[in-house]
């Protein structure tokens, strides 16, 4: 898959980031979305230096993630926990039938 640069603004700066052919629209929403966070942080901080706010975004975002993560995990182990039941249910009820036809 071929990649082209496109430019994106985060806190007045113009960057220029190779972006697979397709991936565009992904790229700056993205984009728009860590320009929201730096802009609240710079607003929130005015003494911190553009690396710190980056520091502070990557941090906020990553726990956001982990969040995200979890979220994940526990409805997939939900989910596994149902169909066990599920499970245990059909293969009871097959059983109980097997014993009554006999």
């Amino acid at each position: 898959m071929s990649s082209h640069a496109i430019e994106i603004s985060l806190l007045g700066r113009t960057y220029s980031i190779a972006c697979p052919q397709g991936q565009e629209e992904a790229l700056q929403h993205v984009a728009q979305n860590l320009e929201k966070q730096l802009s609240s942080l710079k607003t929130r901080t005015n003494n911190l230096s553009r690396e710190e706010i980056a520091i502070m975004a990557a941090l906020n975002i990553g726990y956001e993630l982990l969040e995200e993560q979890q979220k994940n995990q526990d409805y997939i182990q939900q989910m596994d926990d149902k169909i066990g039941l599920l499970q245990s249910t059909l293969e009871n009820a097959l059983v109980e039938r097997s014993t009554k036809d006999d």
